[in-house]
């Protein structure tokens, strides 16, 4: 008897997402790679100000200082989106601005290794374009089993 009227006042949760539009995604992109920029800017004045000593060892003239130049910036990109992710609990700048948030294909909270995961696997060279096509689905959300989706900010139970 318990069993049964258990039963009849559970109700069926929808377990189906609408995932964000590659426009979204490409918009998410624009935002939060805009975001970083800034966010390393301001980071390099102030390392620039307090050690000057950092730039002034750089030779600029070396070729292969622009390839480590660009290794460090993905890996800081990769870094500042898992941070970002973390702190707001799976959405970014971009995120915020689009309604959308990263979840668990299951629809749960990713966690902070799965954000950084996502974060760090943005630093694959070529990853940004396997965002191309619709639905958009890239390396950073397959290799991670994640999925962008339109924000939900309440169930209706």
């Amino acid at each position: 008897m318990e069993t049964e009227s258990l039963l009849s006042e559970f109700q069926e949760i929808d377990t189906t997402y609408d995932r964000a539009s590659h426009m979204k995604r490409l918009g998410n992109y624009i935002v939060d790679l805009i975001g970083f920029y800034i966010a390393i800017l301001i980071f390099g004045l102030f390392v620039g100000y307090f050690f000057p000593s950092v730039f002034s060892d750089v030779d600029f003239d070396d070729p292969t200082t622009g390839l480590l130049d660009r290794f460090v910036t993905l890996l800081f990109y990769g870094l500042y989106m898992g941070v970002l992710e973390i702190v707001f609990k799976g959405r970014s700048l971009g995120k915020f601005i689009t309604d959308t948030r990263v979840v668990n294909l299951d629809g749960s909270t990713i966690s902070a290794k799965t954000a950084f995961l996502r974060g760090l696997s943005r630093a694959v060279p070529f990853e940004g374009f396997s965002a191309l096509g619709s639905p958009s689905n890239p390396w950073h959300d397959k290799w991670t089993n994640t999925m962008v989706v339109k924000n939900v900010t309440h169930l209706d139970l």
